[in-house]
């Protein structure tokens, strides 16, 4: 690639540009502003806390006083994504100057991870792979590499099928001029008066295979290898001892470019199969884990400069998007240190007003454009083009600590079929072979924690590559949403674990990140990493100010003192600044509520269970939590109620919400009760109302699926009746305390 940069500096081509938004400029002035009024809230808290009168009321100041003080702690952190926003813009068809030939584009591999065909169905993969090989690239220089972690054979049936289809849809596409290369989106999306005798044919042929597909994963391994008993590919299930956590490595090539054409004559891409050695005996890293295997396995095979990593269900959406990548890496004002270009992860079929919060268009959109104007946004897990050598060592690094063969700079002399290549792609493929190596630690994805993404761009730009935010007009990957709260909640609780395994280690972003960084870029690492610490503040006020105003207990300052109209000016400023950003990220007032109350219903849910999990594994109670795949199969029910944004709330981890819920209302009422008694003097207690109100619209979906709905999702009444106690049981001992 560095010959291409040196071309494209010669030729003076223009790749790629930049600029400044608006906004920052009034990111800055709001950030003075609320700043001071910030430091005035803690005036305000040292003076209450030295004039408590009793040991309630100094319990009552020093637990609202953690409580900001954690909020200011993360209002920080997010200033420093809000300091240097910054929109790109690709020039594509600027390529076609620099890359005239075939021969000039870099090799691209493409990785794609799948674990569980039950939870990830394999026609979702497959939708994915074929997305991707239809890329307008050239596809000698294209290779997809499927890691199936599951160690299924309906998974390799799958691609098996997919490969022969392949052979029929590519050239479909290309000379169609097809840009939904997805055949399920497209077909899905395809208008009756487009329709021709060619695209009924193709479809068909696609109906066909997703239904051979689906029958054998319905109908188990058995009947897959009493089908295909003559194929040797599935050999290795025939033992009794494979078993999807006990099994040798099995790599499988289903195309190889050199010598698999499609019905026009050209070359199809290389399409893989791996599924990694396991063993009852080793400790196995989830993806990150897979991820490894498929950059040493690729090393071997095709060893491309550029390394694509997509999840079963993301697939592409554009087949441009590879040229919006190399406008890039192909950038000389960009150099060498150029490590991953990542693209937004976006989503399709999501609620109208998106009520689950599964886009979380902070993560992926708002907090990336504000770390591109710094040294560029972390990797989020998949949309992500990697430069190989970043997984290697830092952007000066010459020499690799593994066999020659494994050095980025290898060269593949050799066809992937042939034995040598064989043996040596099985052998790193093995679950033994990274003992006593530095892969995952110096070499390739980090492990150490559950969010091994978020990690490995964190070290990356540590060891100083940058990074580039690509958020073009199309989107460039659509990936599944869950539709399922619990499903929801888990992954953030999982997240949540990740988090603070980074927390308590010697990679903690204000210490490690500022160090290695710079203060601006740690604590945008920073913002996330504490993303657990949100449930200090958020079950404080969820609980603590409308259990006092049940006891009568004032809190917070009355109406007409000044210092409740700094409480007012820094509630309306912070959520005010939050409903501009998203729906400057293309969001709607309906979807910016969801997204405040999800924050809420998270943080009293799986940010708090997540620090409770993290803490007994700690202790080495709960020593065997893990990674808990989403689940991306859907049944009729869960898709209708999520279509009519009806929450599903089954499980003891909605006891806390469902409890603040209880107290919210509770509390509101007695509320009025009081200023009714009191004849109408509401001033003294209208923070606390406000407070109590601001819970109750909240939580509506919880009162209606606690006595307003009959169908699967609605609240069980044990739940209810818990929850109702404990509510009662917290009051009782508020009272108790004052």
């Amino acid at each position: 690639m560095e010959d291409m940069r040196a071309r494209a500096a010669v030729k003076g081509l223009l790749l790629n540009s930049q600029h400044i938004s608006r906004a920052t400029t009034f990111n800055r002035f709001f950030a003075a502003i609320y700043g001071a009024g910030l430091l005035a809230l803690f005036y305000y808290h040292i003076t209450s806390l030295l004039n408590s009168t009793s040991s309630g009321s100094f319990f009552l100041s020093v637990s609202l006083f953690i409580s900001d003080a954690v909020l200011a702690f993360m209002w920080v952190n997010s200033q420093a994504l809000r300091m240097y926003l910054l929109r790109r813009r690709e020039y594509p068809a600027n390529l076609k100057e620099l890359l005239k030939k075939d021969s000039d584009f870099p090799a691209l591999d493409v990785f794609i991870c799948t674990a569980d065909p039950y939870k990830e169905p394999p026609m979702n993969a497959v939708n994915t792979a074929l997305s991707v090989m239809a890329y307008d690239y050239p596809t000698s220089k294209v290779s997809v590499y499927v890691s199936d972690d599951g160690g299924s054979a309906m998974t390799l049936f799958a691609f098996m099928v997919a490969a022969k289809f392949a052979a029929k849809w590519l050239p479909f596409c290309r000379e169609n001029g097809i840009v939904d290369r997805n055949p399920n989106a497209f077909f899905r999306s395809k208008s009756n008066h487009d329709w021709n005798s060619e695209t009924e044919e193709i479809k068909i042929m696609y109906e066909k295979m997703k239904i051979e597909v689906e029958n054998i994963c319905e109908k188990g391994m058995d009947e897959l290898l009493n089908v295909k008993e003559e194929c040797m590919a599935f050999n290795p299930w025939r033992t009794k001892s494979f078993t999807p956590k006990h099994h040798p490595p099995v790599i499988q090539v289903l195309l190889e470019s050199s010598k698999n054409k499609d019905i026009s004559g050209e070359a199809l891409p290389n399409l893989i199969y791996v599924s990694r050695q396991k063993s009852l005996t080793s400790h196995h890293h989830f993806k990150a884990g897979a991820l490894n295997t498929l950059l040493r396995v690729s090393t071997t095979m095709t060893n491309a400069p550029i390394i694509l990593t997509l999840d079963c269900d993301v697939y592409s959406n554009d087949p441009q998007t590879p040229a919006r990548a190399l406008c890039y890496f192909l950038d000389p004002k960009l150099g060498n240190n150029l490590g991953y270009v990542q693209f937004p992860q976006r989503f399709h079929g999501v609620s109208k007003n998106d009520i689950y919060c599964v886009e979380l268009l902070h993560v992926y959109i708002i907090n990336e454009f504000g770390m591109d104007g710094l040294l560029g946004p972390t990797y989020v897990g998949t949309g992500c083009f990697f430069d190989r050598r970043g997984f290697f060592g830092g952007p000066s690094s010459l020499e690799f600590p593994e066999l020659s063969k494994l050095s980025p700079n290898h060269v593949v002399e050799r066809h992937i079929k042939s034995q040598e290549v064989l043996d040596l792609a099985h052998l790193v493929a093995s679950c033994d072979y990274e003992n006593n190596t530095e892969w995952g630690c110096k070499l390739g994805i980090k492990y150490g924690s559950l969010v091994e993404d978020f990690v490995t761009g964190y070290c990356l730009q540590s060891e100083g590559w940058r990074s580039v935010f690509c958020n073009p007009k199309r989107v460039a990957f659509y990936g599944d949403v869950p539709i399922n709260l619990l499903d929801a909640l888990n992954q953030i609780k999982r997240w949540s674990i990740g988090f603070l395994e980074v927390d308590f280690s010697k990679y903690n972003p204000i210490t490690y990140g500022v160090r290695s960084m710079g203060l601006l870029m740690g604590l945008c690492y920073a913002h996330s990493a504490f993303w657990p610490a949100w449930c200090i503040p958020v079950t404080v006020y969820a609980f603590l100010p409308q259990l006092a105003l049940i006891n009568g207990i004032q809190i917070f300052p009355q109406v007409w003192d000044a210092w409740f109209v700094l409480y007012i000016f820094l509630f309306l400023g912070a959520y005010g600044q939050d409903l501009v950003e998203i729906i400057h990220a293309g969001g709607t007032f309906k979807k910016w509520w969801n997204d405040q109350r999800m924050w809420l219903i998270r943080a009293v849910s799986s940010f708090l269970f997540g620090c409770i999990e993290f803490t007994l594994k700690s202790l080495g109670i709960n020593p065997n939590f893990g990674c808990n795949l989403t689940s991306k199969a859907m049944n009729e029910e869960q898709r209708k109620r999520y279509k009519q944004e009806l929450f599903g709330l089954f499980s003891p981890m909605f006891v806390p919400i469902t409890t603040a819920a209880i107290v919210n209302v509770a509390s509101f009422v007695c509320g009025l009760i009081r200023i009714w008694k009191s004849g109408g003097a509401w001033e003294h207690l209208f923070a606390q109302m406000l407070v109590a109100g601001f819970g109750v619209v909240n939580c509506w979906p919880i009162y209606e699926a606690m006595a307003l709905r009959n169908d699967e999702g609605k609240l069980p009444p044990k739940l209810t009746f818990f929850s109702i106690s404990l509510a009662l049981l917290l009051s009782y001992f508020v009272a108790l305390f004052h």
